[in-house]
């Protein structure tokens, strides 16, 4: 699917960081057990996915009171009126509740309209974009005139209950390590996107559009299944080299489309911000879509790989740290478990 907007402009972007630092050394650490057992030698997990530490909420911190609180942040540095936002889209991983929606405690902290829409919206690690793109879609119909995207990623749950869930096997192996490992690397964050009618102002940061890819056959890649929920919280299985494979080539032809869509070539974004997982992940990615790594704006070897937080988060950070200049392109590269790809193109 193919992506074009006229009239649309990010008006801020926003990410949270949780308060709490663990480093890859306390995890093995909890691990010692299991790396015993196995004759593992410790460092392998900063090793092998380049992340140095990762970021926790405080016990019993929700996913509505972080996104609220980033949502808070991205109205007050876009300067639109809350009363403005026509739409409210909850795109995390994580949520409070099965029903109702997510959004609907998020809308109340933020004291919205009672005319915006709200929903949650999950879709693995592409949640975020996939909201950008429909809120731009409400303004270009001229349905609203602004609406605000927001995640709240909780990761402690999932990292609790792979760690017990190791800890707990009486004979560990290797396979089931392998197949737990990406959970190892998880951290929380909160991010919240802005976006408004742009009413041909030429100094904003239009959103042009961009393209959507899937590859629905690379649906087993990567899983939490209900039947393997445990007191603790969720457990998730990850094919990480399978899902590596697939997923660079998957990006590598929604980048092609995009690329089409925009009248761009690999030389044209002077910005990259990624879904990031690690530093294989990334490595592969922009190799696969031949992009240089100078352009991107790494950020997993102290967030993690944060979920739908991820991207925008470094988009967000990225805009704070990078020199973006007037009419510079800016492309935001998203992919997800599923699979499913969605790549976006901004220009200053």
């Amino acid at each position: 699917m193919k992506l074009l907007f006229h009239n649309v402009v990010v008006k801020s972007a926003v990410l949270v960081k949780p308060p709490r630092v663990v480093a890859s050394e306390e995890i093995e650490a909890r691990l010692a057990p299991v790396y015993d057992r196995l004759k593992l030698s410790t460092g392998r997990l900063e090793l092998m996915t380049g992340i140095r530490e990762r970021r926790f909420w405080n016990p019993g911190t929700r996913s509505s009171e972080v996104a609220a609180r980033a949502g808070k942040l991205a109205l007050e540095e876009s300067g639109v009126d809350p009363a403005a936002i026509g739409c409210l889209v909850h795109a995390s991983v994580c949520r409070d509740f099965l029903e109702p929606a997510t959004a609907s405690l998020v809308h109340e902290m933020l004291g919205l309209d009672e005319g915006a829409a709200i929903f949650d919206l999950s879709n693995a690690c592409l949640g975020v974009l996939n909201a950008m793109a429909q809120i731009s879609a409400m303004i270009e119909a001229g349905h609203i005139e602004a609406g605000m995207a927001v995640s709240g990623e909780v990761a402690e749950p999932l990292y609790e209950a792979t760690i017990k869930d190791l800890l707990a096997r009486r004979k560990p192996d290797r396979r089931r390590l392998k197949l737990q490992f990406a959970s190892l690397t998880i951290g929380s964050a909160a991010t919240a996107v802005v976006l408004a009618r742009g009413d041909g102002a030429p100094s904003e940061r239009r959103l042009l559009g961009g393209a959507v890819g899937t590859d629905s056959s690379g649906n087993q890649l990567c899983k939490a299944d209900p039947k393997n929920m445990t007191p603790d919280g969720p457990l998730m299985h990850t094919d990480s080299e399978g899902l590596l494979h697939a997923g660079c080539a998957l990006a590598a032809r929604t980048w092609n489309k995009t690329k089409l869509a925009l009248g761009w070539d690999n030389a044209t974004p002077a910005h990259l911000f990624t879904h990031q997982v690690g530093k294989a992940h990334s490595k592969s990615t922009l190799s696969a879509l031949e992009l240089s790594a100078e352009r991107d704006f790494p950020t997993v070897s102290f967030m993690g790989n944060t979920g739908s937080s991820a991207l925008p988060g470094a988009f967000a950070l990225g805009l704070r740290e990078k020199p973006v200049k007037p009419g510079d392109k800016v492309a935001l590269l998203g992919i997800g478990s599923g699979l499913s790809s969605m790549m976006l193109g901004l220009e200053w």
